[in-house]
């Protein structure tokens, strides 16, 4: 089977033009392995230090917030050199821009994980963050072009399957390594992985002649390299850090949330008006693009924030363990990758659109379930719901993938890529942000309500207050402290019944807003299977 088999034209130019794979044709399958091995590098990376905090914390002797550093340094060079992968791809090439991010990204984890002191890991951390933000857009756009468009369904359900892979075994395999050795291990283990994707990259990948065409994009766009890195640094710190520093009333934030609306408003005036911008804005004129973006904004919003609050309520007012806790979402994810190939295929012959509608319907479902969870409920109440919204993941993910990258021009794909993966950990951000304020909002205001109905006058509340003090006295509990250990055990009920109520408020409005992007859909276009699947052949 010839290369031209499965790839249009231009893309074969990167095979022609390759002086040594003249006449052996690269599998697409190869190709795909290729990509796959960084992206999910950096996918495990975002979630594996996560369980390793505290060891840190104690090794290095930081405080609780400075050590949240370690995550949101990563994220916030993440977010700023997403947006302009496609830019970097073009002034550097993309298969070198590719094995320079996958070298720095390993070279980053070796030092992340000697590093002596606090500063000096955050510092590789940025490094390694900076160096893993491009990784996925170019995995995604090089998988864009390796397959026919007839089969981009089943690309991305591939890609969609190692992306889902890396949340999986990111927190098992980061609690393993810090429980059995030792946390520096968690970034020792990227090595041999960041080796066998540089061979790869370097026999396998080339670039498209159209990358090769474009002298003009040597000439850099200063100010909006400026504006991009001020504007998005300044926005992850303000969602990163909002919660904890009391939001507006914290000098800090206010500071922060300035930059980033004045940097980021002026960003896109220069982005606009330059003649070769570091990220091509003109995008969202495609409003297929601009709405399968937004949706993945929202999409991103109530995934991240779900997934922050399913173990935190399993954590602080259930009991769980940090592993059962994470046994509770480990279903949901297998759901995700059994369900993935099967909406690959099925994209090959149905509209895209109709199956995200789908997707989000069931997303909502399973949000609505997620509200209505007590303290009384059972293991398996909790994993349903997970494994519902692991289906609905599934059909949203990888259709809304291809249908909003579909009607975008081969030379634009790095851009296009680079700004919707954007755009969901945006969505991510605020998500978690927006949660984390509401859970302890909502919390004060559930108990507030709660307390008024704790008197001596209501009938529960002293049968209640009876039974503790009985099972106090009854494990050999001093007399005189009975009545207060009875009202502290009163009290701590109260609380975590109004943090329960606050968790299924959080769920409720995750589920509407995923039936709210509904109308959405309507302004994606449907890519045509029949116009398209002829290139394959």
């Amino acid at each position: 089977m010839s290369h031209e088999s499965y790839l249009s034209p231009k893309i074969a130019i990167k095979f022609t033009m390759a002086p040594s794979n003249n006449d052996k044709p690269i599998n697409k399958w190869l190709i795909t392995i290729t990509v796959m091995l960084p992206a999910i590098m950096e996918i495990i990376d975002t979630s594996v230090a996560n369980v390793a905090l505290p060891h840190m914390q104690g090794s290095l002797n930081a405080g609780t917030d400075e050590i949240t550093w370690v995550l949101t340094s990563y994220l916030v060079s993440n977010a700023v050199v997403l947006p302009m992968t496609g830019w970097l791809s073009r002034v550097f090439g993309r298969k070198r821009f590719l094995m320079t991010c996958i070298v720095l990204f390993t070279l980053a984890s070796l030092l992340c994980g000697a590093a002596p002191n606090l500063a000096t890991l955050v510092l590789f951390r940025v490094l390694q963050g900076a160096a893993g933000g491009a990784l996925i857009p170019i995995s995604q756009a090089i998988l864009m072009e390796t397959f026919p468009p007839h089969q981009r369904g089943m690309a991305m359900a591939i890609f969609g399957i190692g992306a889902m892979f890396g949340p999986i075994v990111g927190p098992a395999l980061g609690g393993w390594i810090t429980d059995n050795m030792n946390w520096r291990w968690i970034f020792y283990v990227n090595l041999p992985i960041g080796l066998i994707a540089l061979i790869m990259c370097a026999f396998f990948i080339f670039d498209p002649g159209y990358l090769k065409r474009t002298g003009h994009a040597m000439r850099i766009d200063y100010w909006g390299l400026f504006l991009l890195t001020s504007g998005m640094g300044a926005l992850q710190v303000v969602l990163d850090k909002g919660q904890q520093e009391d939001w507006f009333n914290s000098s800090f934030i206010l500071t922060f949330s300035v930059i980033a609306v004045v940097s980021l408003a002026a960003l896109v005036w220069v982005e606009l008006t330059h003649e070769h911008p570091i990220i091509n804005l003109r995008l969202f004129r495609n409003v297929s693009f601009s709405a399968g973006n937004l949706i993945m904004f929202v999409v991103g919003f109530c995934l991240y924030s779900s997934i922050m609050l399913i173990p935190l309520f399993l954590q602080t007012l259930m009991g769980y363990s940090a592993t059962d806790a994470g046994m509770v979402l480990a279903p949901g994810g297998v759901a995700t990758l059994i369900t993935m190939p099967f909406v690959g295929a099925m994209l090959a012959k149905r509209d895209g659109r109709k199956i995200v509608m789908t997707g989000l319907i069931i997303g909502a479902f399973s949000m609505f379930l997620m509200q209505r969870l007590s303290l009384e409920a059972s293991y398996w109440s909790f994993v349903w719901p997970r494994v519902i919204l692991g289906v609905g993941l599934a059909m949203i993910f990888v259709p809304l993938t291809t249908v909003t990258l579909a009607t975008i021009p081969r030379m634009e794909m790095g851009n296009a890529t680079g700004m919707f993966n954007l755009l969901r950990n945006i969505g991510g951000s605020v998500g978690i942000a927006v949660a984390a304020t509401q859970l302890g909002r909502f919390g004060q205001f559930y108990q507030t309500t709660l307390v008024a109905h704790v008197t001596p006058y209501n009938s529960a509340w002293q049968m209640r207050y009876e039974g503790f003090k009985q099972a106090l006295l009854a494990k050999g509990v001093a007399m005189a402290q009975v009545d207060q250990s009875a009202l502290a055990m009163m009290y701590g009920m109260v609380r975590r019944q109004a943090g329960a109520m606050a968790f299924n408020h959080i769920f409720w409005v995750s589920g509407i807003a995923f039936l709210a992007i509904l109308p959405l859909l309507l302004l994606l276009k449907r890519p045509s299977h029949q116009e398209t699947g002829g290139m394959g052949h």
